[in-house]
């Protein structure tokens, strides 16, 4: 690969951007800078696209995007002959100027497109894509990376995102092209004349809401419990609709964090516009010293997931965990669907693997299927598809993961902060009116089951050389599985990438009946655990611990030396 000579045909063939023009000028002469930009391309995947903004074929731009989108259409053409494609965005920098530009390709290829006036939540694009029964969608967003990044995720026909087999195609398509050569483009305002890109209409997005008003499990509990919630869209495309949908239950007394009320990619107030990082909800929790709600809401920027927190003991804000939050809403939903004669039969909970073990305990006590997929909300969205095409979606009662990530329904196949801020309002005036508060209940599942710390680690390696040492660790971890961390002996080790489950007490290896995923899960005694993963999106590492403690203290404690110990084992200072 001769990088100079992709430098240079940059220079001439990327006019189009004068950012991009600037920023290519800048880097003239600064090989490592070249380097970082041209070494390597976006790779394509379940996850689509993501990476900064910029200059590039490492880099998310208009030429990046147009040659993806080309790669989507080959892919559809070759597959279905024509169909259409949904596309929208979020807040983030130029999010708006890639949705048109991947039009303009669809458009060029004879692809039907339909797209928003505005920036949409992502669960709305996968509506979006079943409403119109799309080939395919696109969301442009890169949801809760800093404001340097932008993404393209993209959906199958189904709404989901697209899984290994779907993605894999697409990619292959995309390599066959020349950036600058291979790409069809069209005029954006003639094929807007023309029909074949339309903007969607206002009263689909009504539809949308009609499905997400279905998902109640005690309709009208809000009307007299005067729930007070602030609410953060953390400068993302979640204000609108949250809102609307929370007036429509009877959640009225709303206070929006106003310095993170409107779109805004530069993220000026929370650099790191992600509910798992306190630093993010800074703002939502000084409000609510001024304000005393009974709970903090804040959706990320493509609104699919949402943080909280909840009214202590003492009048202070607690945060509340992802896997905290997701069981809290699956005893929600199970206790009063059971209440209600409403649990259908056999119903289904579903999980990642890296999501708290707590929830096998509920599906227990309430008779539930308890179905754990790979990290990925596609995987969750996959089992719902399986449950249709044998006519029993009805049994799909939730499905979450630790990351903030829930869905109730079955009218989208992603995570949806939309729903999810519903139910944690609905759940909290139901408790609200017995006396209960979101921490009292939290604390009371704690009591019954046992304190389950689960908590998560991110190591970054930037850069081509972050990369290389990443894959070094997981294969010198794969290779020298140890015996135990800190005192806890490993008794069962799954292997996600070879596909193989080992119980070391019985020494009995049997298949695990999951997509290959380079993810290796030690599980300990006392129903400990450590759960190592490379982001599928970012430059990191990730650890996922298990403590699981008589209280808090406790489980902290074996947490600290759970992470000190698996430190060591990844070579990690």
């Amino acid at each position: 690969m001769d990088i100079n000579k992709i430098y240079s045909d940059w220079c001439e063939n990327a006019v189009e951007d004068s950012d991009l023009v600037s920023e290519l000028k800048e880097i003239n002469g600064n090989d490592n800078e070249i380097y970082e930009r041209f070494y390597t391309s976006l790779k394509f995947g379940t996850a689509g696209l993501r990476g900064i903004i910029g200059a590039g074929t490492n880099r998310m731009n208009i030429y990046v995007v147009r040659q993806a989108t080309q790669g989507l259409a080959n892919y559809i053409i070759n597959k279905y002959g024509s169909g259409s494609v949904a596309i929208s965005h979020d807040s983030r920098i130029k999010a708006d100027l890639f949705m048109i530009e991947a039009a303009r390709v669809l458009a060029a290829n004879g692809i039907k497109v339909y797209i928003t006036k505005e920036l949409q939540p992502t669960p709305v694009l996968s509506y979006l894509v079943r409403y119109f029964k799309c080939r395919a969608g696109i969301m442009v967003t890169a949801s809760h990376n800093p404001a340097a990044y932008n993404g393209y995720k993209a959906y199958g026909e189904d709404g989901c995102q697209m899984t290994d087999d779907a993605a894999t195609a697409v990619y292959n398509e995309i390599t066959k092209l020349d950036i600058f050569n291979d790409v069809k483009i069209t005029d954006f305002d003639s094929a807007l004349k023309s029909g074949i890109i339309e903007y969607i209409d206002e009263k689909v997005y009504e539809t949308y809401l009609e499905k997400v008003m279905e998902q109640q499990v005690n309709p009208g509990i809000c009307n007299g419990a005067d729930l007070k919630v602030v609410y953060t869209p953390l400068n993302g495309a979640g204000n609108k609709l949250v809102r609307k949908i929370l007036n429509r239950i009877g959640v009225t007394d709303i206070t929006v964090v106003k310095e993170q009320e409107l779109p805004d990619g530069n993220f000026t107030t929370c650099p790191y516009p992600n509910p798992e990082i306190k630093e993010a909800l800074a703002k939502g929790l000084e409000l609510c010293e001024k304000e005393q709600p009974d709970l903090l809401l804040a959706t990320d920027p493509d609104a699919d997931r949402v943080g909280i927190a909840v009214k202590d003991y003492d009048g202070s804000y607690r945060l509340i965990t992802g896997n905290e939050d997701g069981v809290m809403l699956t005893n929600y939903i199970l206790s009063c669907k059971k209440a209600n004669n409403q649990l259908p039969e056999n119903p289904v909970v579903v999980k990642t693997i890296v999501t708290t073990k707590l929830i096998n305990k509920l599906c227990e006590k309430y008779g539930c299927e308890l179905k754990n997929v790979l990290t990925g909300f596609k995987y969750i969205g996959e089992v719902i598809l399986n449950l249709e095409k044998e006519h029993e979606e009805n049994r799909f009662v939730f499905g979450f993961e630790e990351s903030y990530g829930y869905l109730s329904g079955t009218y989208v196949r992603d995570k949806d902060a939309v729903v999810a801020s519903m139910l944690v309002c609905e759940m909290a005036a139901y408790y609200k009116k017995q006396g209960k508060s979101l921490a009292e209940v939290i604390d009371g599942l704690y009591e019954e089951f046992g304190y389950y710390l689960n908590s998560t680690y991110a190591f970054e390696f930037d850069g081509a050389a972050g990369m290389q040492k990443m894959s070094e660790i997981m294969s010198s971890v794969r290779d020298n599985i140890p015996q135990s961390v800190d005192k806890y002996k490993v008794i069962k080790v799954c292997d996600y990438l070879l596909k193989k489950e080992n119980d070391i007490l019985t020494g009995e290896t049997t298949d695990i009946d999951l997509p290959k995923s380079n993810v290796i899960s030690l599980n300990l005694e006392g129903d400990n655990a450590v759960i190592i993963r490379p982001s599928g999106t970012e430059p990191k590492i990730k650890l996922y611990i298990t403590a699981v403690g008589s209280d808090r203290n406790d489980a902290q404690k074996i947490c600290e030396a759970l992470v000190k110990s698996s430190k060591a084992i990844l070579g990690i200072e």
